[in-house]
């Protein structure tokens, strides 16, 4: 038997079930690309932007974050421009530009959660709908029942193989991105901490110039 041949006599199902599988490859491999260490946390760029913030020399380190398409430099380009500022402030603003670069490395990850749900619930129709042809085929006086019950019970295990197939090495692949990209965005918030300390301003400063307001206008 053929592959094709495997892939009709499964029946109407394994057409969402082929589609299913044919999105999650894509998927995975271009978030296994896009998912790379060294495209997400440049160690290169990284190093020489805190060279350049202990040196205090921010017209540099804005250049060079221009260069690189890395999701950490728009969050360290938000310190950048607000360097100088009290610490909570500046790590609000990093924190709302973190919050929509982890957005994009997460991209289309849910996607494979629910391709892996439904895959199995996919077969499991056809099982029925496969079993249903069986049920009609013993009902059904003739020459031909024979051949519709075989064709029937191939449908209902042919989907549920397929259904399981794709699901359960999709749903080990989307744990693994999943884990992945968690680990990442937490890389980014430690090195963005780090940036940080180096660009933060006293956070004294505000609560001083208040306090020397208040005692003026005693």
């Amino acid at each position: 038997m053929t592959l094709w041949e495997f892939f009709i006599k499964g029946g109407p199902v394994m057409w969402p079930l082929l589609a299913c599988s044919v999105i999650a490859l894509a998927i995975i491999i271009e978030r296994s690309a896009a998912l790379r260490r060294n495209k997400i946390l440049p160690k290169n760029l990284l190093d020489e932007v805190e060279r350049l913030a202990r040196l205090a020399r921010l017209d540099d380190i804005e250049k060079l974050l221009r260069r690189s398409t890395s999701p950490v430099c728009p969050v360290i380009m938000v310190a950048i421009k607000n360097a100088g500022m009290r610490r909570e402030i500046i790590k609000d603003y990093m924190e709302e530009a973190g919050a929509t670069e982890a957005n994009s490395i997460e991209r289309n990850i849910d996607v494979l959660g629910i391709i892996a749900a439904i895959a199995p619930l996919l077969g499991f129709l056809g099982t029925v709908t496969g079993m249903l042809k069986s049920f009609h085929a013993v009902s059904t006086a003739g020459a031909n029942q024979t051949q519709l019950l075989a064709a029937g019970i191939s449908e209902a295990l042919i989907t549920t193989v397929a259904g399981l197939c794709i699901g359960i090495p999709v749903f080990v692949c989307y744990r693994l991105l999943q884990a992945r990209s968690d680990f990442l965005i937490l890389e980014m918030e430690k090195t963005s901490a780090r940036v940080l300390e180096y660009l933060k301003g006293e956070d004294h400063a505000v609560q001083k110039e208040k306090t020397g307001t208040e005692h003026g206008g005693v």
